[in-house]
């Protein structure tokens, strides 16, 4: 046990110090080589660390976000607001944390955005939603724990692309933007509801075929 947590800080030490370096040497080989080095390891650490290369080391990192994540919400109170504010505060919490590191999140973004990577991609943001909601106190084991997640990772993925573009102070745009999505899908159950209300209302055209059927039997 004590090997696999000495491995796993090796991990994190390096990941954390590969960030200097990748807005000037993309997430390579070379800025992990360079992370070992400023971490106290020997170059090689970087291959022992992460034998399938970069994309391992990116996978790591946001792993070690959401790890953060989970830590902080757990130190707070959040009983109080409603799930919508919840989630607004996670993503924000998520994405606010790194906000030292853009260029690097934004190499991270593009990286994986490459041919191949695509299921790489797919596991990092559903571990990083599934935490999200995990904090938010979601205990659904039905369908909803599916739909909630893609529903969060499509709002998720599209803030996050909005905040790597926001010059704004304080990523003010890039809160309003998020606000706007999670209102957009707190309608969706609404709509949901009020169309199923709307159906059950209209007539039913299988009891009126029927009696219609009826009404031409007693004329014979």
């Amino acid at each position: 046990m004590n090997e696999a947590l000495n491995f796993r800080a090796m991990q994190d030490q390096i990941v954390l110090a590969a960030l200097p370096h990748v807005p000037f040497e993309g997430w390579s080989r070379r800025a992990l080589i360079e992370a070992s080095k400023d971490a106290g390891f020997d170059p090689d650490a970087a291959q022992r660390a992460f034998p399938a290369g970069p994309v391992a080391a990116v996978e790591h990192l946001a792993l070690l976000a959401d790890q953060r994540l989970l830590d902080e919400a757990a130190a707070q109170d959040l009983s109080a607001l409603k799930v919508s504010e919840r989630i607004a505060w996670l993503v924000r919490r998520r994405l606010e944390g790194w906000s030292g590191h853009r260029e690097a999140i934004r190499r991270a973004v593009s990286l994986f955005g490459l041919p191949g990577h695509g299921a790489a991609a797919l596991r990092t943001t559903w571990h990083t939603v599934d935490a999200i909601w995990q904090a938010a106190g979601d205990k659904s084991t039905d369908f909803s724990y599916y739909s909630r997640r893609l529903t969060l990772a499509a709002v998720y993925s599209a803030t996050t692309l909005c905040w790597l573009e926001d010059e704004s102070e304080g990523f003010a745009e890039t809160w309003l933007f998020l606000g706007r999505r999670l209102r957009e899908v707190g309608q969706i159950p609404k709509i949901r509801a009020n169309a199923t209300r709307r159906i059950k209302a209209l007539p039913n055209p299988l009891y009126l075929l029927a009696k219609k059927k009826a009404g031409r039997a007693r004329r014979f």
